[in-house]
């Protein structure tokens, strides 16, 4: 069984703990669960692969970057992700954690996934946006975004509800399997 290293990186708040603790547990959390870094491990079974895989989380905030530099050693996959309910953190996606994986990741293929898309018509996110003369990330402006920096895919996903959950998971172990076949991983530690 192939093992795979799979870390999951974007801003603090967008939704990277829930998305891993709902997927792995089938539930969501009801408590705040914040996050330093942690680990989940699981088998998945993609494209006829049984794949051994491991979730790494990590720390959005810019105070933990050096730990978080550590867990891309040895990286297979990564999941940039952005709330599609904060355009800034969309907006950083391509100011700051693309800039970051490519630096300490070259060859390593990416998935770039908008969180919390069950907030997209929410009227008090709504409102709150329109009061910042900002709106939620449309869908075509992640696809957009995503093929400006050549990320292997873009998904969209809820974890409240649980929506999209698997697709990215299967699509990130993916993108490694069909990245595997003709390259070779590089991760750099500075």
């Amino acid at each position: 069984m192939q093992s795979v290293k799979c870390v999951i990186v974007g801003d603090s708040g967008v939704g990277k703990t829930y998305l891993l603790h709902t997927y792995i547990n089938k539930v969501f959390p009801r408590d705040y669960i914040p996050c330093f870094y942690g680990t989940y491990s699981t088998e998945v079974h993609v494209d006829n692969q049984q794949v051994s895989l491991t979730l790494w989380d990590s720390a959005g905030r810019d105070d933990y970057e050096r730990f978080r530099q550590l867990s891309y050693n040895q990286a297979d996959v990564i999941i940039i992700c952005f709330s599609i309910a904060n355009p800034t953190s969309s907006e950083n996606v391509k100011r700051k954690w693309y800039p970051e994986v490519k630096r300490h990741c070259p060859d390593v293929p990416f998935v770039v996934v908008g969180t919390k898309s069950d907030l997209r018509d929410d009227q008090e996110v709504l409102e709150t946006l329109k009061k910042q003369n900002q709106t939620t990330v449309t869908q075509q402006e992640g696809v957009t975004m995503a093929n400006q920096i050549q990320a292997a895919k873009y998904l969209e996903c809820a974890s409240s509800n649980q929506e999209g959950l698997n697709e990215v998971i299967d699509e990130a172990v993916r993108a490694f399997l069909s990245h595997s076949v003709t390259t070779e991983k590089t991760c750099i530690l500075m």
